[in-house]
């Protein structure tokens, strides 16, 4: 019976640690921070995903490498959205209920953002979005900040690089009806465009997944546009140059920062010759901070070189970790309010300052495509 009850005791007490945690445990968890990152690491925008993940990774490899954050190492966990606004909430959900995150980097596009703020900002878990540029973005609530320009501001530069730099008044726009940036940015692009002197002459639609084009396109050759501008994600954008150039469309077609992926070229082939897309980088911009990054990225990984995504997932990143570090602890409101006052914050896509909305003052870049590659032609600042 003695025996008996030491073991039941020894039993007892083991019991008790593992409920509690054990001493290891506790220690192991108190010597970490938890962040999480939702990112379309599967599905139709895989390449923003998987980027934005590798980049994500450098910055939190660097910052372990170098002791942490307060002595307290960075714990990453990533859920895939499967590039479907459907997915985002439960990735989103899962962070915070399994993981218990503290802070949440995430997603790129601004419709799989837009349906998983919601759930950070009513949890107050504080989340940094790369490249979500819909400005509805950041006004779901105090907790949601992004890292890149927004829509509004890339519609006009567009609009006056088209007006200006193009020297073209009569436009055609192709937009995909089925995505929330898409859409915002057409709109913003439209508003500045007109306001200008310029003409829509063709308003066309798609939506995400289509292949075909033909009919949108023989529709806007009969408008006869100056230019074509075509909001939307590489997948479908470089199908529609394709396209386009078989139809005769030779004028120069435009788009946005959905643009960049290492699938663009690969997709449109030599029909991307004369097009033009905003960006957030130029990988051969000379600039030591910009270079430095490149050859890092591209020892890492494969000697491939690094899209906006992968710029903007480590620009992210590290804008996160210098308000934990500031915060002084991985407290989520704390992490927030030190999120609020990022000032001046020297990454790879430029200088960060984060305004009283929470999205971040940045200048934008025109990439041409040229001769099978992308090629910096301009930058255009925020004022």
């Amino acid at each position: 019976m003695k025996r008996i009850a030491t073991a039941l005791g020894v039993a007892l007490m083991a019991l008790a640690t593992i409920q509690c945690g054990g001493g290891g445990d506790t220690a192991t968890e108190a010597d970490t921070i938890k962040i999480g990152a939702y990112l379309s690491l599967t599905g139709l925008t895989a390449t923003f995903g998987v980027s934005t993940r590798h980049g994500v990774e450098m910055a939190v490899d660097e910052i372990n490498a170098a002791g942490g954050i307060n002595g307290r190492t960075i714990e990453i966990y990533f859920e895939d959205t499967q590039s479907k606004p459907e997915e985002a909430p439960s990735a989103v959900n899962k962070l915070i209920a399994a993981h218990n995150v503290s802070a949440i980097i995430g997603e790129i596009a601004s419709s799989r953002t837009l349906a998983a703020a919601p759930i950070a900002q009513a949890s107050g878990v504080p989340m940094v979005t790369p490249g979500s540029t819909n400005p509805q973005v950041t006004e779901v609530g105090d907790y949601i900040f992004r890292v890149c320009y927004i829509d509004p501001f890339q519609g006009e530069v567009l609009a006056k690089f088209i007006a200006n730099s193009l020297g073209a008044t009569r436009v055609a726009v192709l937009r995909d009806v089925k995505n929330d940036y898409s859409v915002g940015l057409a709109q913003y692009f439209t508003e500045t465009f007109e306001s200008l002197g310029g003409e829509i002459v063709a308003n066309q639609a798609y939506s995400e997944g289509d292949a075909d084009f033909k009919a949108q396109l023989t529709a806007i050759r009969g408008t006869d546009p100056e230019v074509i501008f075509v909001p939307g994600y590489y997948t479908e954008s470089a199908l529609i140059v394709k396209q386009a150039r078989e139809l005769n469309l030779n004028m120069p077609i435009v788009g946005g920062d959905g643009w960049d992926s290492s699938k663009l070229l690969e997709i449109g082939g030599d029909a991307m010759e004369n097009t033009y897309f905003t960006n957030h980088y130029a990988a051969d911009d000379t600039t030591a901070v910009v270079q430095q990054f490149v050859a890092r990225y591209a020892e890492r990984f494969d000697q491939s070189t690094p899209d906006a995504m992968a710029v903007l997932g480590y620009d992210a990143a590290k804008i996160l970790f210098d308000a934990i570090r500031r915060a002084g602890s991985d407290d989520r409101t704390a992490i927030r309010d030190a999120l609020a006052q990022t000032r001046d914050f020297p990454g790879v896509a430029g200088v960060t300052t984060i305004d009283e909305n929470r999205n971040a003052k940045k200048s934008a870049v025109i990439i041409q495509v040229k001769d099978g590659a992308l090629r910096y032609y301009e930058t255009v600042n925020p004022d």
